[in-house]
């Protein structure tokens, strides 16, 4: 056999190699060849391919795993099985310690090295971040062995492509828990994620906000080694960025940044956020206005003075304004932040009320479908009705009580919204004095509401003529009369109370079963002749 022969085999052999993984991972972009590709026993066959000697067959095979594993997390756990992972990391780190040294000798350009790299750097992320994304324990996976370590410094790359994608796969690592996204930060990746803010690249930007988004979101202590590199700063440069998917990511982050403590939240007011954020809430990006809506509920929750401060500088009204043109998930931070702002005081409930946020609340809570949005609005329709008679009487007058009501008896409502409906109605109902808004309640509560609401009466009847001779007139003192009380009970007292403000010859005029006494003493009645 020639010489000639002989190569010929071997460059057979690499071709169908080529051609092999090229197949798989066209085959692996659709999901109905799937479940197939997995009986054949794909994994076992890509295996060795990651260590193949040719770079494009290791690219591909890296890219074909990845889109396996990208596609359930029984494949992931696959990739596991098989002890891919442990191949792949050992291949990035080759990749990383040749570029360093070629680097350092003068071999080759930093250009040249990095160009020849970065595609099986780019494919090799991608399958840590496919099998991290799907649970904690696949994420501890990629932690174990030495994935996140090797995604940082893939994050020192001279490619903007490989941070990306190693930014990407630590993000899907952080966000699980507290514990992983601690093992991202304990690897030194925050200080190379704010480098990537301030790189050109778009996508790159937008990937290295989320994955700082990511890290803080769990515990106060990791959102706070996160502002310590200056992250809040960064990210308050780019609220006005014209890219609207990076707006998102910056809201988010600066949005799990304030969420976690009063002093934290500060740090994100300090840094100039508002007012210049309300301008986003025009943005055509829904998820855009969604995430500054979220910010300021954030922000809010806090305290009255943070809340005081989002008032000023007007995000409440312009928050109020939003709520009438969006829907669905979209209405749902707004809703919250203005139960939030009106918890903390009567004064900033009355600020909410004169913005004509009970309005919106009002049509949030016909308008909207899912159950938990309607629950979210109820809780918030109590948090403003609580505090005076004033209060309540703004959420009366726009017959909220009535749908309150409704909603809590309905068979169909969650527990949840049953449980927020109710509180909310009797928070409202302990406060609430504008009797024509109780009177329908008379007729329809059950007996744990119908006390609050006769309680009301009691307490007003005694002071207000005009309101006794109307709850005459109107057979509201006929329907306390025919209510069944246990004596001694509350209920029972209310209505003793109601009774006492009228005399006694009226009161039995309305009691049940008086018509057939008068009639019984016209029968027996004789007249004088």
């Amino acid at each position: 056999m020639t010489q000639r022969q002989i190569i010929q085999v071997f460059e057979q052999y690499q071709k169908s190699r080529m051609q092999f993984v090229q197949t798989v991972a066209d085959m692996a972009a659709r999901p109905q060849n799937i479940e197939t590709l997995q009986s054949a026993g794909v994994m076992s066959l890509l295996r060795p391919l990651i260590l193949d000697v040719v770079p494009s067959i290791q690219q591909t095979a890296a890219l074909a795993l990845g889109r396996l594993a990208d596609h359930s997390d029984d494949l992931a756990e696959a990739v596991v099985r098989e002890d891919i992972l442990p191949q792949l990391v050992h291949s990035l780190v080759s990749q990383n310690s040749t570029q360093r040294l070629r680097v350092e000798g003068h071999m080759v350009s930093v250009f040249a090295v990095s160009h020849k790299n970065r595609f099986y750097k780019k494919a090799a992320s991608f399958v840590l971040r496919a099998v991290a994304k799907h649970s904690p324990d696949l994420a501890q996976a990629v932690v174990a062995c030495g994935g996140v370590d090797t995604l940082v410094l893939c994050l020192e790359d001279f490619d903007p492509g490989v941070k990306e994608a190693a930014a990407w796969a630590l993000g899907n690592v952080a966000r699980h828990n507290e514990l992983l996204a601690q093992s991202v930060l304990e690897a030194g990746a925050v200080p190379l994620l704010m480098l990537c803010l301030r790189e050109p690249e778009m996508a790159l930007k937008r990937i290295a906000a989320s994955t700082l988004s990511d890290i803080c979101k769990h515990t106060p202590e990791l959102a706070q080694a996160v502002v310590d590199t200056g992250a809040v700063a960064h990210l308050a440069q780019m609220i006005l960025n014209p890219d609207a998917k990076l707006k998102r990511q910056v809201f988010s982050a600066l949005s799990q940044i304030s969420k976690h403590s009063v002093g934290l939240a500060e740090m994100v007011i300090e840094a100039e956020i508002f007012p210049a954020a309300l301008i986003c809430l025009r943005d055509p990006d829904d998820y855009v206005r969604k995430n500054v809506t979220t910010l300021m509920r954030e922000v809010v929750k806090h305290s009255p003075e943070l809340s005081q401060v989002i008032v000023n500088c007007g995000g409440m009204s312009a928050v109020i304004d939003s709520l009438g043109d969006c829907q669905g998930s979209l209405r749902l931070p707004g809703i919250m932040m203005l139960g939030y702002v009106a918890t903390h005081s009567e004064n900033l409930a009355m600020a909410v009320i004169l913005s004509k946020g009970v309005h919106q609340l009002a049509l949030c809570l016909s308008e909207e479908p899912e159950h938990h949005i309607k629950a979210a609005t109820a809780w918030s329709i109590g948090q403003i009705g609580y505090h005076t008679p004033e209060h309540a009487k703004a959420v009366a007058m726009v017959n909220l009580l009535p749908s309150l009501l409704r909603l809590y008896m309905e068979a169909s409502s969650s527990e949840d919204l049953q449980v927020k409906s109710k509180d909310a109605l009797k928070s409202i109902l302990q406060k609430c004095t504008y009797l024509p808004a109780l009177e329908p309640l008379l007729y329809d509560a059950p007996s744990n509401i119908l006390k609050h609401v006769v309680c009301q009466f009691s307490k007003v009847l005694p002071h207000d003529s005009k309101a006794r001779r109307l709850f005459v007139t109107s057979g509201g003192l006929k329907k306390v009369q025919e209510m069944d009380a246990e004596q001694g009970s509350p209920l029972q007292e209310y209505i003793n109370t109601i009774n006492s403000c009228f005399p006694e010859e009226i009161v039995r005029y309305y009691s049940p079963g008086y018509s057939e006494v008068l009639l019984e003493r016209l029968e027996n009645y004789q007249p004088a002749l």
